[in-house]
């Protein structure tokens, strides 16, 4: 899918239109995009988003149709339209994988190259990585939450219009959730499809038990049928044993019931009591309904049965304390080969300058002990001190027994991306399982989580304070 060059802000094409009359689009510059804190009050959030990030980048350029709607606007000049006309982004990105947990403030994409591509890509960027971003650790805290059981993304008809119903997908898949109902994002992404039926289906029959049997007629190997249309336990449930047991006289076996209302954990319980009583142990037990991962923890802790959690809205939309928008940003860390920040009253809102690494310490056993933020050219080894960003006077050594491994790399170059097969969604969503699994299992608690320590090197730690001073005594 084409991004067009109008997703942007009109302040990002004013300007680079200034920066076109000051002569000034050539400038070597350097961006940062990241977000201040994590998402949900959690401990983490999983990265999502690059790979159409880049697709937007390689395929950036202004149609004439574009153009002309710039130019009826009466704002810009006839020599800045000229040069959106071969305007093209042609610099290096370096990013970390999808599906690599990653924490508040650290630098996620650095865009380098002159001011004028550099400058301009921002809006579409955080649009981009910020909503896949945000789904992504949505859908690994209510996978977190499934502990083993599998959770369907149902969310199409809630999400942000068609195009947001497809990023829900790609980027819940990146999170763990690997299927989904929407039909378009398995043809685009090559994510398997699963759906049922609605309740306007029973509803069409005289009754429910003709609105099984004739669903098990057309679909008597994938049959899944929704039992709370009248009553759960009296009506749903009976009727699909029924249904059951004339698939099996005929050779085929019934896949799945699906509750959409009512106490789930009893009424699961009670569907798996009755399947198993009956000799259907391999029935699924399927259950949706606005869940989310509290509510799916809930149920678990309540002894539900469930195999199969159905996630619509609140995956979708991204609900919940400190969801529904990630905040990321873009800032300016280095332009004209000079180290630039933004200074505020807050240290802890005060931009890390200049060109960054970003470094993670693994134990030897392989589980992730922090974080480190530190200048590009600066070399970083187990047992120097690190600081905190927020707090300089605290500081902690890392491990002398600590491996140092690089979390990012350059993905794109001169505008192409790096040579190599495009990362698949499998590879994204294994990523982060196993990086999940690394961290401290206090991160990954939803009330309270541990806080996953990022530091700053000395070098960034001094570099900072340098400019910080400068900027003070300027004013």
């Amino acid at each position: 899918m084409r991004y067009s060059a109008l997703t942007t802000d009109l302040y990002e094409l004013t300007m680079l239109a200034g920066y076109l009359e000051e002569g000034m689009t050539e400038k070597p510059a350097v961006f940062d995009l990241f977000f201040r804190h994590n998402p949900f009050q959690g401990g983490y959030a999983v990265f999502a988003g690059l790979e159409t990030a880049l697709a937007y980048l390689e395929n950036l350029r202004f149609s004439e149709d574009e153009l002309a709607y710039l130019e009826s606007l009466g704002i810009f000049r006839p020599r800045f339209l000229d040069f959106l006309r071969d305007f093209r982004f042609r610099g290096t990105v370096t990013a970390p994988p999808e599906g690599t947990a990653v924490f508040a403030n650290e630098p996620l994409l650095t865009v380098e190259g002159n001011l004028a591509e550099a400058q301009f890509v921002e809006t579409a960027l955080l649009n981009i990585i910020n909503f896949q971003t945000l789904v992504a650790t949505k859908a690994a805290r209510i996978n977190h939450a499934a502990a083993g059981g599998s959770v369907v993304e149902f969310g199409l008809r809630r999400a942000q219009g068609p195009d947001g119903g497809l990023s829900v997908a790609r980027a819940a898949y990146v999170g763990g959730v690997r299927a989904t109902s929407n039909v378009l994002a398995g043809k685009t992404f090559g994510i398997p499809v699963k759906g049922t039926h609605a309740h306007s289906w029973i509803m069409a029959f005289p009754d429910e038990l003709t609105a099984f049997r004739k669903y098990a007629e057309v679909f008597p190997d994938a049959c899944i049928l929704l039992v709370d249309t009248y009553d759960t336990l009296k009506s749903g449930l009976p009727n699909a044993l029924t249904v059951a047991r004339e698939l099996r006289q005929n050779g085929h076996e019934l896949a799945g019931v699906r509750i959409d209302s009512g106490d789930l954990a009893f009424l699961s319980r009670e569907a798996r009591r009755l399947f198993d009583a009956a000799g259907f142990p391999r029935v699924k037990i399927v259950a949706s309904n606005e869940l989310d991962e509290q509510i799916i923890d809930s149920v678990r802790d309540e002894g539900g049965r469930v195999d199969i959690y159905g996630v619509g809205t609140k995956l979708a939309t991204c609900m919940g304390e400190g969801g529904g928008a990630l905040g990321g940003v873009y800032k300016l860390v280095r332009i004209d080969d000079h180290p630039r920040l933004k200074v505020t009253s807050d240290l802890a809102k005060a931009t890390l300058p200049d060109r960054k690494r970003l470094i993670r310490a693994v134990a030897p056993d392989g589980s992730y002990i922090q974080d480190v933020i530190s200048l590009a050219g600066e070399e970083l080894r187990p047992g120097e001190t690190v600081f905190d960003p927020a707090n300089p006077l605290q500081h902690v050594t890392l491990p002398a027994n600590a491996r140092i491994e690089e979390l990012r790399s350059v993905v794109l170059a001169d505008g192409r991306r790096s040579p190599g097969p495009t990362p698949s969604l499998d590879e994204a969503a294994n990523r982060c399982a196993d990086q999940l699994a690394r961290l401290p299992q206090g991160c990954l608690r939803f009330i309270n989580p541990h806080r996953y320590k990022v530091s700053i090197s000395r070098g960034l730690h001094e570099l900072r304070i340098r400019l910080m001073e400068e900027v003070l005594h300027g004013l």
